[in-house]
């Protein structure tokens, strides 16, 4: 029977056709059945664990590789035989010098200076009597015969009838006396007297007085004196007054403050790396004064000082680089110097502050060891056990070495790597 061809598809066939589209559509995904996705789904479908798994062990594997090869490591710890050295010199520290001379023996020094002035006020101590003198006026009489005047030079005494001794300042002339028959009126002149002593004693009431220096002539009883009113102005009271021991003592105590502070102006203008002993400083006393004079009544007095102090200093640096430069000038061959156990002691014996210069003595000493090339030795141990590794510094250094311990790391490593980055050579004393 002949097979029927259609130009157009049945109903059924299209409806189905336009479900099928639909899901598509809305889907997103090509049309099938039910049944075929759920085949696809199981078909697909793998454990989480599985490729987790998978992965951890690749990174721990890598990881091991890594370790086995870069982890181990080889500690050789040398201890060199040391020898002491020690030296002693004696050099100059010279501020016309610029740099440390082995040849030569100096080393750079710098000069400082510093002047510092002091006043100060100090007490008098002396005792002494404040006593006014009295004063007045007194009439002298002359009836020296046969009539003449009299002339007293200044400073002549007259005593009163009390016992007490005034002086004038002034030339006395006395008039002659006056005759008339047996009477005789005498010649009289008034003048101005003062006590020779402090006191209220001398503060006495009108009295008479004799000339002490006419005692014994015939003029004794011819010149006198008299005086109406009491003389005044006596008095007595203590002050002080400067004595030699003032003025010494305040310039010992003055000198020495200022020499203090001289030197500690000096000491402010040094820094901290240069070396400034004490019999390094000179100490002048340029000026010492004061305006009061021993004798001088005051309760105090003023005192001055100027004192410049000046040094010779230099750097430590500079003596441990002598001393460093000497050693190592000194070294025999194949020794290297010790920098750990270097030291050194000085003492300044002579100064020359105005020259700039001072000897200074030098005590040093260091440690000297067998000099030794790390890189090279460390090349000759790769893949070396402990043992060969003290064969090998043993042979290459002998008696120059007086210990050598290994470590390797981590604990299966039981030969130094092949990595010389790995093998670390260090020197212990």
């Amino acid at each position: 029977m002949a097979k029927k061809i259609y130009d157009v598809k049945p109903p059924k066939v299209v409806k189905k056709v336009e479900k099928e589209l639909k899901e598509f559509l809305n889907e997103g995904k090509k049309p099938r059945t039910q049944t075929a996705r759920h085949s696809r789904h199981k078909k697909t479908e793998r454990p989480l664990w599985v490729p987790i798994s998978v992965g951890v062990l690749a990174i721990v594997v890598i990881v091991g590789v890594y370790l086995f090869f870069k982890l181990p490591k080889a500690d050789i710890f040398i201890w060199p035989k040391v020898d002491e050295l020690s030296f002693q010199k004696t050099i100059t520290a010279d501020k016309s010098v610029d740099t440390v001379d082995i040849l030569k023996n100096v080393i750079p020094a710098q000069y400082f200076e510093a002047t510092k002035t002091n006043t100060q006020e100090f007490p008098a101590t002396g005792n002494a009597s404040n006593e006014g003198l009295a004063s007045g006026a007194i009439t002298v009489y002359n009836k020296v015969e046969p009539v003449t005047p009299i002339t007293f030079k200044a400073g002549t005494h007259f005593m009163s009838d009390s016992g007490k001794l005034f002086v004038t300042f002034q030339k006395v002339v006395i008039p002659a006396a006056k005759k008339s028959g047996s009477k005789v009126t005498p010649g009289s002149v008034k003048i101005n007297v003062q006590a020779v002593e402090g006191g209220n004693d001398y503060n006495i009431a009108p009295s008479n007085f004799s000339v002490p220096g006419l005692k014994g002539t015939s003029y004794y009883y011819s010149i006198y004196a008299t005086s109406a009113d009491a003389m005044t102005g006596g008095y007595a009271g203590k002050v002080k007054k400067v004595t030699n021991d003032d003025i010494q003592g305040a310039k010992d105590v003055l000198v020495e403050k200022t020499t203090s502070d001289a030197t500690s102006d000096l000491k402010n203008q040094i820094s901290s790396e240069y070396i400034l002993l004490d019999n390094a400083i000179l100490s002048k006393v340029s000026n010492t004064s004061t305006q009061t004079k021993v004798g001088a009544v005051v309760d105090n007095f003023n005192y001055q000082t100027t004192v410049t102090t000046s040094a010779v200093a230099f750097k430590k640096s500079d003596i441990d680089k002598f001393a460093k430069d000497y050693i190592i000038s000194q070294l025999p061959d194949g020794k290297t110097f010790l920098e750990s156990n270097f030291k050194v002691d000085y003492a300044v014996s002579t100064v020359d502050i105005s020259g700039g210069k001072a000897t200074v003595n030098l005590d040093f000493s260091s440690g000297a060891y067998q000099s030794i090339n790390k890189n090279s030795l460390e090349l000759s141990l790769l893949s070396k056990t402990a043992d060969q590794i003290k064969e090998v510094v043993t042979s290459r250094l002998g008696e120059q070495v007086t210990k050598i311990e290994t470590k390797f790391w981590p604990f299966w490593v039981s030969a130094a790597p092949n990595n010389q980055k790995a093998v670390i050579v260090e020197l212990k004393f």
